[in-house]
């Protein structure tokens, strides 16, 4: 390969990174930017929220690392220090709020596995099992919860002006973008690393086939990997409750299952504007007015990712420095 083909590989690949980080951001800011006198008001109305629920968001919020490192033990056969899985699960999910598409906590969870002797291999087809069993318990939750409550989720509450969420015609193209450069950048990669792929998925194979001859193992993957999104769920159910909103738990729980499952096929840190927005629209499906569900957006980022940030990044500095990671 010549060099100016090298180098022109390079550009592009440059350019693909940057798009995949800026145009994310660039949904935030017109999200922002649109909806301040909004966002405003929300948080004035969780400065009068009932602290004892908030106080219960942040117990939920805290299971939701539990339920991270008992998925994460089920997908490998090798017994982890309980209370050092616990400690990268709360680290990894400060890594998460930095980097796009959970990069980071991968990252901090990988660097764990290889410490306690698993193959680089090994390692990051646990993390895939891992992610698949909480994207397939995320999908039958949401199916069970929207077969059980059908009337649940109702669109024209925002399609027919219903909302006092404005539309903006610049987001909406940025979301259209950002999903164009998405699709852009899967096929390009598929088309380089189809040999790869196979393998990690026979690796990936042989994993689950072992995985699944350990009841222990089982009941720890699935279980934690369905109970990891009910527990975010009840974050956002509890956040709801303290800024006295009307709306059913069935129907908080099935807009944060849409909003969550929506908000994955973007690459933004922790889903940051993504899921803030697709909740947001859930919610008032579900029978929110827009100043109560950015409220409960609000507050649901607050006891998930802002308080636990700063902890979160001490905590791994500390696994760093005891050479954990």
């Amino acid at each position: 390969m010549s060099i100016a083909r090298s180098e022109s590989v390079v550009w592009q690949r440059a350019w693909l990174r940057s798009a995949a980080l800026l145009l994310p951001l660039l949904v935030v800011a017109l999200l922002v930017a649109a909806n301040w006198g909004l966002i405003n008001s929300s948080a004035g109305r969780l400065g009068e929220a009932d602290r004892l629920w908030l106080t219960a968001s942040g117990g939920a919020a805290f299971m939701t690392w539990v339920c991270s490192a008992t998925a994460q033990q089920g997908a490998v056969v090798e017994t982890l220090p309980p209370g050092r899985l616990l400690a990268t699960q709360f680290a990894a999910s400060a890594a998460n709020h930095v980097l796009p598409a959970g990069v980071g906590g991968n990252a901090v969870n990988l660097r764990f596995l290889l410490r306690h002797g698993l193959s680089p291999t090994r390692s990051v087809a646990a993390l895939a099992v891992r992610a698949c069993a909480t994207v397939i318990g995320r999908l039958v939750l949401l199916a069970v919860v929207l077969t059980s409550f059908p009337g649940a989720l109702h669109i024209r509450r925002v399609t027919t002006g219903g909302s006092d969420v404005p539309a903006h015609p610049l987001l909406i193209a940025a979301v259209a973008a950002v999903v164009l450069a998405g699709g852009y950048a899967l096929t390009r990669c598929a088309r380089r690393m189809r040999a790869r792929v196979r393998a990690f998925l026979a690796s990936v194979a042989t994993d689950v086939r072992t995985l699944h001859g350990n009841r222990a193992r089982i009941a720890a993957l699935w279980g934690g990997g369905l109970a990891f999104p009910a527990m975010h769920a009840a974050v956002v159910v509890a956040v709801m409750q303290a800024v006295h909103s009307p709306v059913p738990v069935s129907g908080v729980v099935a807009a944060y299952l849409c909003a969550s499952t929506a908000a994955g096929w973007l690459p933004t840190p922790a889903g940051l504007g993504s899921l803030d927005a697709a909740l947001v629209l859930a919610l008032v499906t579900a029978g929110a007015s827009g100043v109560a569900a950015t409220s409960a957006v609000l507050g649901y980022r607050l006891v998930t990712t802002w308080l636990p940030l700063i902890p979160g990044v001490m905590v791994l500095a500390l696994l760093v420095r005891y050479r954990q990671l």
